[in-house]
């Protein structure tokens, strides 16, 4: 399965001892891909999405709504994927892309920073969600969600925080959670950001950090979402 990666950030030279970049954690999460890296923040774009058998979108520090050149021709990229049917995983920045792109809506959320590890609820289990569980803990940070789905989605997971957490819309699939960080790594972003989240959510999110995560369960999950659509 080759699959492309929309890389639109880079870690920070200060966290390169958790990851030399994204695509290090992608590769782990997913390791039956043979990947293709698309650096979009650094302006360097696929062809067309007929050049990979499927497309993964990472995050970002940006925000989906920032007004720049690489923003606006990734958004028309996603929409070219839509159009050629091809498969999609977009992960929190991914995620929030896929839904600006075909008519949803991205803000800043009400509740606030989102981060540490968190359990969603499962909605709706689909064919491709086995073993099947009805929750998930997953990593998490962001300020911006999914605010309203674009036509014809789904939601497949929520929790009160984050209401829009896993959607998916035809052969695409938006992840709000980050199944392919370290605890490690988030446990840097947060020390980095108290003031940022504010010091009683910090503490709230380090805390969680020891609890277990099912980001292998969900990695075997997107496996047979892209193999079901490639098919």
């Amino acid at each position: 399965m080759h699959l492309g990666l929309l890389l639109c950030d880079h870690i920070p030279q200060e966290f390169q001892h958790h990851a030399s970049d994204f695509p290090d954690f992608f590769a782990a999460w997913l390791p039956e891909g043979q990947w293709t890296i698309f650096p979009v923040c650094d302006g360097q774009f696929p062809e067309s999405p007929e050049v990979c058998d499927a497309w993964i979108c990472s995050g970002s520090r940006a925000s989906v709504y920032d007004d720049e050149p690489w923003i606006h021709q990734l958004k028309a990229f996603v929409r070219d994927i839509a159009a050629a049917r091809k498969p999609y995983v977009g992960i929190c920045f991914g995620h929030q892309m896929l839904a600006l792109a075909l008519g949803g809506r991205v803000s800043r959320s009400p509740h606030g920073w989102c981060v540490g590890v968190h359990r969603f609820e499962l909605e709706a289990p689909e064919s491709w969600m086995g073993p099947a569980q009805p929750q998930l803990n997953l990593l998490i940070s962001c300020q911006d969600q999914v605010m309203a789905l674009p036509p014809h989605s789904v939601v497949l997971g929520r929790n009160p925080d984050c209401p829009i957490a896993i959607f998916r819309t035809g052969a695409m699939l938006g992840i709000q959670p980050h199944p392919e960080f370290s605890p490690g790594y988030v446990e840097s972003l947060v020390r980095s950001r108290v003031e940022r989240i504010g010091k009683e959510k910090s503490d709230i999110a380090l805390a969680s950090l020891s609890n277990p995560l099912d980001a292998r369960v969900l990695g075997e999950w997107v496996s047979g979402f892209l193999r079901e659509r490639l098919a």
